[in-house]
């Protein structure tokens, strides 16, 4: 899953932080060998055209191909720079999301008020998750698929009712 809890598992802590980033299907080191590979198939075909005039109106294209490629895939990787890191400790919850330029959107409210709640229909994407403490309502992992945000959820709802609990010792 595209999130980590710091510590693991959350529930067994009064403070905790989840950090949540963007599934990648292709990393960084993979790009090379993809557009490679591209590269490397698109010109099969164009090997019976060597000593062809025809070869060098064909070869403009061959690359305007790989650098509408190369360019697809540069901005789904800026636009997937996205982390967002939950920190829950005592008093309060911190949400704070790095987004793709550079800016941060933050919120903070109280830990006892803060509810996870689960929209199935009717959001921006299926299952999706809301915080809601204070006078304000965010969302929480929005690029997950449904199944994540569903476990997520579950997670979610587990964590901070342990802060409103109390603590017993040996967990009776």
């Amino acid at each position: 899953m595209p999130y980590e809890w710091t510590p693991t598992p959350p529930h067994q802590d009064r403070r905790w932080q989840l950090s949540l980033w963007p599934y990648r299907s292709l990393l960084r080191k993979d790009f090379v060998l993809f557009i490679g590979g591209t590269a490397a198939l698109v010109s099969l075909p164009l090997l019976t055209l060597l000593g062809q005039a025809v070869l060098w109106g064909l070869l403009p294209f061959f690359g305007m191909m790989l650098a509408g490629v190369w360019y697809a895939l540069h901005v789904s990787y800026r636009r997937g720079e996205v982390l967002e890191e939950l920190t829950v400790d005592e008093a309060r919850a911190y949400l704070a999301r790095h987004n793709p330029k550079g800016d941060v959107q933050e919120w903070e409210a109280n830990r006892y008020w803060v509810t996870a709640h689960l929209h199935p229909k009717g959001g921006p994407v299926e299952n999706y998750i809301t915080l809601r403490g204070g006078d304000r309502e965010v969302e929480i992992g929005a690029f997950l698929d449904a199944e994540e945000r569903l476990v997520l959820f579950d997670e979610l709802q587990v964590a901070l009712r342990a802060g409103r609990e109390p603590v017993t010792p040996n967990g009776l």
